[in-house]
């Protein structure tokens, strides 16, 4: 096995650098669908937002908001270790097939587990997404490790 050396530039990192994007875009989408909860509910964290809308009221306990909160919260927990595994993933030379096949895959799982998280509360969907994007990242920390053993 040799290590590839010349990573930027070779098809499988323009997958990655395309699916991390739209993985980017989506934890950034994040932040707008929050504050539609908060305009939504009229409900605030801090009392200087709550003045600006009339009827507004500061709490910390909003169901829809605090749902929004924790699947953003999951999104930071597992999107960033999974770029950092991936990165470091694609330099031990994997095939494009499966290169593409489990950046497609955590990208898209990570999509829907928003969706039956934070949109459509829905069970086992929001646990089975998750697994996925989970056993992704997963294998490919395996992989690299024995790739460096």
């Amino acid at each position: 096995m040799s290590l590839n050396t010349s990573l930027i530039g070779t098809e499988i990192f323009k997958i990655f650098a395309f699916w991390g994007t739209i993985l980017a875009l989506k934890l950034i989408a994040m932040v707008p669908l929050t504050a539609y909860y908060r305009f939504k509910n009229k409900t605030f964290s801090n009392p200087e937002d709550a003045i600006t809308l009339k009827g507004a009221k500061v709490a910390t306990n909003d169901p829809e908001i605090e749902r929004v909160r924790r699947a953003h919260l999951n999104d930071l927990e597992n999107i960033l270790i999974w770029y950092i595994v991936t990165f470091v993933w694609l330099t031990t030379n994997p095939s494009v097939w499966l290169a593409s096949l489990l950046i497609r895959s955590f990208v898209i799982a990570r999509i829907l587990h928003t969706l039956v998280y934070a949109i459509f509360a829905k069970q086992p969907h929001r646990a089975i997404v998750f697994f996925i994007g989970y056993a992704t990242t997963l294998y490919q920390a395996a992989n690299t490790l024995l790739f460096y053993m």
